[in-house]
């Protein structure tokens, strides 16, 4: 009972999680800061549809319905991809540093803020990570930090960068389990000969975490599905990157196994992928922190 409660146990254990996953990614030559780099153009395209505005457009609100406002304010994006973030959070009058290092997602950023004034949208082309927030004036320099579903939150440690960057909130999304996906539950049996079966992730962590250091904050917990058709080819590469999630070896072998499978299993050359999952989303008050309401 004593270990519930104490921070630092729940520290390491976030911690050493993490790093047993970063390094197994690493030995599969997988870059957790690349690895969307494949996908950039259909993520872009995605993002500014018309339903990937409307997700945008309702975490916004969320974050608006309990006390944030853009209008003026400063963000800093981390992770920020093509602007999905960045684009609507200028449109609504805020001034923001956008951190991105994929060199296609910068290109596609570049694009997307083109229309807004120089200095609305700064991008910093260099990995959190090695930022000195101190040095850079960052502490307590924004009015909002916000982070979805970015690998940079991958232990306390790296929560407090976050808030140390933070004046008023600190917005942090994460999956609450693995991402459901279907092409996953089509070649998991062909390459382990057992169904797949997801885990829960580190969301647990962080809000326990928040919760034994003292922190105001407000959560929720949602479920979301897309469904989007890729090229044989793509969901081939699709495929070997999540074997390397799992654990699983990313060799010659199951390359043929997968590829063979995708040939009969999909003639025409299109595969349509079901994927979604449960995400959670955290919002830090940093100032007020008493129950907001916002008044109709």
């Amino acid at each position: 009972m004593n270990d519930f409660f104490n921070a630092a146990i729940w520290e390491k254990a976030w911690k050493d999680e993490s790093d047993l996953k970063i390094n197994r990614m690493k030995k599969n030559g997988i870059d957790p800061t690349r690895s969307f780099d494949h996908k950039a153009k259909t993520f872009n395209e995605q993002s500014f549809s018309d339903e990937g505005r409307k997700r945008t457009k309702r975490i916004m609100n969320w974050m608006e319905g309990q006390g944030v406002r853009f209008e003026n304010a400063s963000v800093l994006d981390i992770g920020a991809a093509s602007g999905v973030f960045s684009v609507p959070f200028a449109e609504r009058g805020a001034t923001v540093t956008a951190i991105e290092t994929s060199p296609p997602q910068i290109e596609l950023l570049e694009e997307n803020i083109s229309m807004f004034a120089e200095d609305q949208v700064k991008i910093v082309a260099e990995p959190f990570e090695d930022i000195d927030v101190q040095s850079k004036g960052w502490n307590e320099a924004f009015d909002l930090v916000f982070a979805s579903m970015c690998p940079v939150i991958h232990n306390w440690d790296s929560v407090e960068k976050l808030l140390h960057c933070a004046r008023k909130f600190c917005y942090i999304s994460m999956p609450v389990s693995p991402a459901e996906h279907s092409l996953v539950n089509e070649i998991w049996p062909l390459i382990t000969g057992q169904r797949y079966h997801s885990k829960l992730m580190e969301m647990g962590y962080l809000l326990h975490l928040l919760y034994l250091k003292g922190y105001a904050y407000e959560t929720l917990i949602t479920r979301e599905a897309k469904t989007t058709e890729v090229s044989r080819e793509a969901a081939l590469q699709e495929a070997m990157i999540w074997l390397g999630h799992h654990r699983l070896p990313v060799d010659e072998r199951n390359r043929s196994v997968i590829a063979d499978y995708l040939e009969q299993a999909y003639p025409s050359g299109k595969v349509a992928i079901q994927e979604g999952g449960r995400f959670g989303k955290v919002l830090i008050h940093l100032q007020d922190q008493n129950m907001y309401t916002r008044e109709s």
